[in-house]
């Protein structure tokens, strides 16, 4: 009974504040300062789904105590009526109440950002780069379901339409909140391409989810960085370019080093370049700060090895499977089409009841 009560002792402070909030976004002067509004409508929107089912969970309850007091009453036909309505209320009322302990759970702050996707070729040779470009075009669909625009910043393409590495920006609402539990060792089972007897291979992907950092996330020092420029190189090392466009950019404090080749100007491969870097040098800060962090790319990606999976597509038996929380799925073919809701609602909602659990 005390953990309803506090619980309903937070959702009124909140509510206190949502009608703050109300009142002062009709203030003439916050309405003529418009960063002031956008900063204080976004909270008001948060704090609104919360409010809504706070209300309606308020609600519940005093129709649970009306219910209660027919139970009392002479007529034994009310009586029953109360019962049953009493078991259709209590069920509402838990599943609101679960709601919102969800709801007012710490949203991760990196959640509304773009993201940076980047898909390495791990162990496999070729297969595992032609099964780069399979995640490539599984995350391109999803993209283009959610209406995000990507973009690729940097490829090393194969000449049997692999990749070596593809970099790509991934630009919409709730990017980083549906995407930022797919970093990790991605696993196949198949019989490749290149393979003439038939017999299956595993090979790995590597994945990594960096949220994208904005020029006052990172602060970069044009002192700290070597820049060379060279002539860009497609499969196989032949020049496809007559000038000097390709960019490598070293990072020296770090020694983190990107490379972009795929635009024909010099300056577009830079820009695309320091965004890179700079959204990495972002996740190197909060894996120094936030070790815990399981979307920080040292733990998602690890050394590229079949055994640190965190995830198998296994294509004889059109079958997925995600370690991290047992789930299994004989959708193959429709999960690489994009139809990953399932497979990131079921991560999300695990990664709630830890979350729930730990808060005690």
């Amino acid at each position: 009974m005390s953990e309803a009560i506090n619980l309903g002792e937070k959702l009124a402070e909140v509510e206190q504040r949502y009608q703050t909030l109300e009142r002062q976004l009709s203030s003439s002067e916050v309405i003529a300062n418009t960063q002031a509004y956008a900063k204080l409508a976004k909270e008001h929107a948060e704090l609104g789904r919360v409010v809504t089912c706070f209300r309606q969970w308020r609600k519940i309850g005093h129709e649970i105590d009306d219910s209660q007091a027919l139970l009392d009453d002479p007529d034994p036909e009310v009586q029953d009526l109360a019962r049953e309505e009493l078991d259709s209320l209590h069920q509402s009322h838990t599943e609101l109440e679960q709601q919102l302990r969800v709801l007012l759970l710490p949203t991760d702050p990196l959640d509304e950002k773009n993201v940076l996707l980047e898909i390495r070729a791990g162990t496999g040779g070729e297969e595992a780069s032609l099964f780069a470009a399979d995640l490539c075009r599984m995350y391109t669909r999803y993209a283009e379901q959610k209406n995000w625009r990507m973009e690729v910043m940097s490829s090393s393409p194969t000449g049997l339409g692999g990749f070596k590495e593809i970099v790509t920006l991934i630009e919409g609402g709730g990017a980083y909140s549906r995407l930022k539990f797919e970093g990790g060792v991605h696993r196949v089972q198949r019989i490749p391409e290149t393979e003439a007897s038939g017999r299956i291979h595993t090979s790995a992907v590597t994945v990594a989810v960096l949220p994208e950092a904005e020029d006052v996330d990172v602060h970069i020092d044009e002192k700290e960085l070597r820049i060379d420029v060279y002539r860009s190189s497609g499969p196989g090392g032949q020049s496809v370019n007559t000038t000097d466009s390709a960019v490598r950019i070293t990072h020296l404090p770090t020694n983190s080093v990107v490379i972009c080749q795929d635009e024909k100007s010099q300056h577009k491969n830079k820009a695309k370049a320091l965004k890179i870097l700079r959204s990495r040098l972002l996740e190197k800060a909060r894996e120094e700060q936030h070790q815990e962090i399981a979307a920080s790319r040292r733990s998602m990606v690890g050394s590229g090895d079949r055994s640190e999976r965190i995830r198998t597509y296994n294509f004889p038996q059109s079958r997925l499977t995600d370690h991290r929380i047992n789930l299994t799925l004989h959708t193959l073919e429709r999960v690489l089409e994009g139809e990953l809701d399932p497979v990131v609602d079921a991560l999300t909602t695990s990664h709630q009841a830890e979350a729930l659990k730990a808060a005690g």
